[in-house]
Parts: C-alpha cells; sequence; structure tokens
C-alpha cells in the first residue's frame, strides 16, 4: 500500500515496527476529462506507453485500495480501531458501503483519471468468506460475494467505463501495508512458485478483458528483520531475478499483450545513524535492466512521499535517522535527487535501461498548513511530473470524511451517508494543473531498441523462438536477444551482451561450435566462432566464463567486407556508446551502427580465459 515507511531498527538484534503515518492523499475539485479513449493492448516504445495504434496513453491513474487489506495486523479484524486509520476496508475497495460503484467510478472520470491501480492481495485470491452486507451496503447487488468476487464487479466497472486496470499484488497477506509485517517480499510468507502461480491465475481471469492492461507485480520491496532485498544476486531474495522471471512467464504463459510493471527496491539495510541503509528505488537499472521475452512491455515504477527521503525510512521516533526527507530538500535538490533515483530511466533516450517510469504512488497530507514543507514539498514534485513528461498515480483516491481529521490524502470522500465531500482547495489547484498539463501526445514513431543479456547465474535466454526449442547447448549458460532483435556487442568478461533491432525475417536458427564457416582469418591466433553466409549472431553460450558457441539466425545477412573489433584491453564502441553501458566494470565491445555482428574470436592461450576478445563486424 502506500509507502515505505515503517523502517525497521535492529538494536541488539531486535526489530522495531514504526507506525505507518502516510495513509490516503486528499480531494479535489474536477479538472480536465481523462483521455478520449485507447486501443488496447498497450506497450512502449522507448520511454513512452502507446496504444495498439502507437498513439502515446499517458498513465493518468489513481490507486484504489482496500482488497488487499485494512488491518493493522492485532487485535479483532472486525473491530474499525483496528484497522488504519480506523478505516475498515472489509476485504473491498474503499467506499463500497458508501456509494454506488457506478457512482464512484464515474467520480474517477470526473476528475480526470483514465487508469486505477487496483490492489489486491494473494491472501483474497482464497478467501471463500463472503463479505458482511455492511460492507456493500451502498451496492446490494455485491451482497453474498467474496472479496475476489467483488473484485471482479469493480474491474468490470471500471473497464466497462473506459478506464484502464492495472492490477497491483500490494500484500501476500490482506493487511495494511508496509513495514516488518510478513509482506516484505513476494516470497515472504509464501513461496516464490506461489506467488507466481497467483499472478497467473489473475492475469488469466482477466486476460479477456483488453483494458485490464497490465500486471504490477509486487509494491514496495523492502527489508524484513534479517535479510535485505537485492538487484542481480542470484539468490532467493533477488528482486531482479524474481521479476524477471515472473514477467516472462505471464507474457509467454498467461496473457502476451499485458504491461509488467516492475517497482524497485524500496529499502535496504537498518535506519540507524552510522549504519548503511537507503531507498534504491531505480538505481540499480542503470547497470542491470531487465529485457523480458516480448519487447516493448517493460515499465518501471517508484513511489515518492515527502515524509520519506532517500536515506529516510519516513519514521519519527524509532527508526529516524538524520538524513533528509524529501520535504527538506529545495527545489533543485529535490529534482536532482528525483533524477538520479527514478527519472534517468525514461530521460535517458537509446539506453539499454530506457522505459517509461510511472510513478504509481505518490500523495499529501490535505490537512498541512499553509506554508509547511509538504505544502512546498508537494506543489514542488507536482511541476517535476510535469517537466518529465511522466506517468503517475496518486495514492489514495477513496477515503471517509469522518476520518478527514487523522487521515485527509484521499481525492475523493464519502461520508456515511453516501455523500460526497468536497476537496482541498490548495491540492485541488495542484491537482488540476497536474492532471491538464500538456505532454506528448499523438502516433510515438517506433525507436530503435537496445536490451541486455545478462547471464549472471544462469541461462538468460530471451527469444520466445529459442525456448520452444530444445537445449541448444547442454551444461553452458546461454544467451539470447528477444525475437526482432541480433547482438550488437559483448563484454569482454562477465558474460554481458547487448541486443539491437533486427530488420529482417527470421527463417531458422544455427548454432556453431567451430570455424566452419570461417573463410578469412579475421583474428590471427585467435579461435574464431562464426556465423555461415546470410545470418546474424543472436545470442551466445558460455561456460564458466569461456566461450562454447554462438546462436546464428538465418535472416538474409548483407555479405559486405567485415572487419575485426578488438575489446580485449579496453571498451571500443561507437561514440556516443549507443545502448548504454551494458557491462559497467568490464571491457566492452559493440559494432557500429549498420554494422552486425557476424562473429566471435577468443583465446585460451597463458593469460587467457577464452572470453570473447574481438567481434567480426560487417
Amino acid at each position: 500500500m502506500n509507502m515505505v515507511a515503517r523502517a525497521l531498527v535492529v538494536p541488539l538484534l531486535l526489530a522495531l515496527v514504526v507506525p505507518l503515518s502516510a495513509t490516503v492523499p486528499a480531494e479535489a475539485a474536477p479538472t480536465a476529462q481523462a483521455d478520449a479513449g485507447f486501443a488496447p493492448p498497450l506497450s512502449t516504445r522507448g520511454r513512452y506507453i502507446v496504444d495498439a495504434k502507437g498513439v502515446r496513453f499517458k498513465l493518468r491513474s489513481g490507486n484504489w485500495h482496500g482488497a488487499s487489506g485494512t488491518w493493522n495486523g492485532s487485535g479483532d479484524v472486525d473491530d474499525d480501531a483496528n484497522h488504519h486509520a480506523g478505516e475498515n476496508s472489509h476485504r473491498v475497495p474503499m467506499g463500497l458501503d458508501r456509494a454506488p460503484l457506478a457512482e464512484i467510478v464515474a467520480s474517477f472520470r470526473e476528475i480526470g483519471l483514465n487508469s486505477v491501480r487496483l490492489q489486491f492481495s494473494d491472501e483474497m485470491l482464497g478467501d471463500t468468506q463472503a463479505v458482511t452486507d455492511a460492507a456493500v451496503a451502498a451496492n446490494p447487488q455485491l451482497r453474498g460475494k467474496t472479496p475476489l468476487q467483488v473484485y471482479d464487479e469493480v474491474v468490470a466497472a471500471l473497464t466497462g467505463a473506459g478506464l484502464a486496470v492495472i492490477l497491483n499484488n500490494h500484500t501476500n497477506t490482506t493487511r495494511w501495508c508496509c513495514g516488518v509485517d510478513g509482506n516484505e517480499r513476494w516470497n515472504s510468507g509464501q513461496s516464490a512458485q506461489q506467488w507466481e502461480e497467483n499472478w497467473l491465475a489473475m492475469v488469466r481471469r482477466y486476460r479477456d478483458n483488453p483494458r485490464v492492461v497490465g500486471a504490477d507485480l509486487y509494491n514496495e520491496v523492502r527489508r524484513d528483520v534479517w535479510d535485505d532485498p537485492n538487484w542481480g544476486s542470484g539468490d532467493a531474495h533477488d528482486w531482479f531475478a524474481a521479476s524477471q522471471h515472473l514477467g516472462d512467464r505471464i507474457l509467454r504463459e498467461a496473457n502476451p499483450n499485458l504491461l509488467i510493471i516492475v517497482e524497485g527496491i524500496n529499502w535496504t539495510g537498518i535506519p540507524v545513524d552510522g549504519f548503511a541503509h537507503g531507498r534504491p528505488t531505480l538505481t540499480p537499472a542503470r547497470w542491470l535492466s531487465h529485457t523480458l521475452v516480448t519487447s516493448g512491455k517493460l515499465v518501471y515504477s517508484a513511489h515518492f512521499y515527502d515524509y520519506t527521503g532517500p536515506n529516510h525510512s519516513g519514521a519519527t521516533g524509532i527508526g529516524e535517522t538524520s538524513d533528509p526527507r524529501y520535504r527538506d530538500f529545495s527545489r533543485d535538490e529535490l529534482f536532482d535527487v528525483l533524477y538520479r533515483d527514478a527519472f534517468f530511466v525514461s530521460a535517458e533516450q537509446g539506453q539499454h535501461f530506457t522505459a517509461p517510469v510511472w510513478i504509481s504512488e505518490f500523495g499529501v497530507d490535505g490537512s498541512s498548513a499553509a506554508g509547511s514543507a509538504q505544502r512546498v514539498w508537494f506543489a514542488n514534485f507536482a511541476d517535476y511530473l510535469i517537466q518529465a513528461d511522466a506517468d503517475f498515480a496518486y495514492w489514495p483516491v477513496v477515503g471517509w470524511s469522518e476520518t478527514r481529521g487523522g487521515n485527509n490524502w484521499a481525492l475523493l470522500f464519502w461520508d456515511r451517508d453516501g455523500h460526497r465531500a468536497t476537496g482541498d482547495a490548495w491540492r485541488a489547484e495542484i491537482w488540476n494543473r497536474l492532471i491538464g498539463s500538456a505532454g506528448r501526445t499523438g502516433v510515438v514513431e517506433p525507436v530503435t531498441r537496445w536490451s541486455m543479456l545478462s547471464p549472471d547465474h544462469g541461462d538468460f535466454v530471451q527469444s520466445a523462438a529459442m525456448r520452444d526449442r530444445p537445449d541448444w547447448d547442454s551444461g553452458a549458460r546461454k544467451a539470447a536477444c528477444p525475437d526482432g532483435q541480433r547482438l550488437a556487442g559483448l563484454a569482454h568478461t562477465g558474460n554481458r551482451g547487448l541486443c539491437t533491432d533486427l530488420a529482417a525475417t527470421v527463417t531458422g536458427y544455427e548454432v556453431v561450435k567451430d570455424e566452419r564457416y570461417v573463410t578469412t582469418d579475421w583474428a590471427s591466433g585467435y579461435s574464431k566462432l562464426q556465423c555461415p553466409p546470410g545470418a546474424y549472431v543472436v545470442g551466445y553460450a558460455v561456460r564458466s566464463a569461456a566461450m562454447s558457441s554462438v546462436l546464428c539466425a538465418a535472416a538474409a545477412a548483407p555479405q559486405n567486407p567485415g572487419r575485426t573489433l578488438w575489446f580485449d584491453r579496453g571498451d571500443n564502441r561507437p561514440a556516443g556508446n549507443p545502448g548504454g553501458d551494458f557491462a559497467t566494470g568490464n571491457h566492452k565491445g559493440q559494432c557500429a551502427a549498420g554494422e552486425y555482428v557476424a562473429g566471435v574470436a577468443y583465446t585460451g592461450r597463458i593469460g587467457k580465459s577464452r572470453t570473447p576478445d574481438a567481434l567480426y563486424c560487417r
């Protein structure tokens, strides 16, 4: 659910949970209408999300929370006092006890939303207890339904009104988020396999609804009592690997049309001065980015709130450090931090990590005093979203009128009698400016794609065609470009690769393990793996660090004279480093624009390890 916070302190190995203060955001006046419509499915072109016609579809979203739970985790679950801010959602989206579903959905359109991030918990999927009549008092048609069946009706109502829906796996258990609460990671309290199977079931459940457009894989991955999540270590806490694996499974096994949304890591370390701690967010994507088996489906996401910070847990009291919160930064400092931690992903074009960035949670307490740091932060953050032309989702949309004194974060409020309250004027002005801001519209032309191959801990075969074929180099670690791409570069050590577009039709594949196709000694004294005439290198295999084979795709490659590109003693890449640094800290070789990789050379002589030393570029 929202934010970060509930930090963790481990003096004498004792973890303490800090109460979560960032509840739900405030209300706004009606503004510009949302997008008139879009043609599903959605995909990406560089830093933009586009519809089936290639028209930019900017996510102007809100979070409709409740189905993932509001219980704080102790006491009688039926007692409202034991729920976050005293607001008991009864395991369904907030407000169904107060206003008709159609009215709530229409209000989303009224305030300018075109999409909704809709939370669920893994526990909800198996919850067979019907919701109480009181939980859906304003929607008698939902009586007797389970939480998942209510969720079905909500999805149908949202998409029936033309809104896009992004499914968000918010928690494992149906309770409030986010602390040391058993919901820290995708595999907290459940196996990674169960998490994946739950997701596949959810995706298949809504596969025939084209306006269910995205899968937001897990919310605010963070530290538990003992362990941090990581990005690329290859262990059971590796969020990069887990999200990569699930994203591929969703696209191959459940729905190839969905956007796969990966949030950065929300927190690592112990929030105590003198101990390492911080909020990695999307910074690791600069050196290790996702490459999905279907290109054009990856969206990265991040969360920002005024009371948290790049090294601040968001806690007050226990777990609070001397690090600045986001609201403590000047406007320029804030903009620099936002760019560094998240927005570089969409701002830097033509990189292996370039993708849309969706700020899937942000918000502010509407009760913040005039002139307060919170108000200044919210105005500055909205300005940055406008400047960056960023996709966004406010947290949350729906709140209760009678609890606004302690929880005045929502955009829309209903009282017990079903009356909708007005919002805070100061926040409405900023919201209207954001929701109505100009940005890129119309058709977005296709851009050159760049993708990283990272067989760091095992196979990284991103070609759907090759996954459907037998193992092409048994016992070796294999890497292959997504279908429609070819190899552009390799690292001398570390086994990383870079792919880019292949503008030709592949008619077949061949694995080459020897020099049978070498007609010119383009790397004298070195072993050479070269594709046959008319074929591109689209993959490779290694044993430990040593080259084992190359995968060649027959695609009418031009047979112009080639050149040898050495990179055994330093980088040898085109000017401007197109595609970005795909193997940080290692020498890299990359053929020029207008060339393709036709072969790889290596040697096992003394001082060498049969790692790539040269490319044959044609």
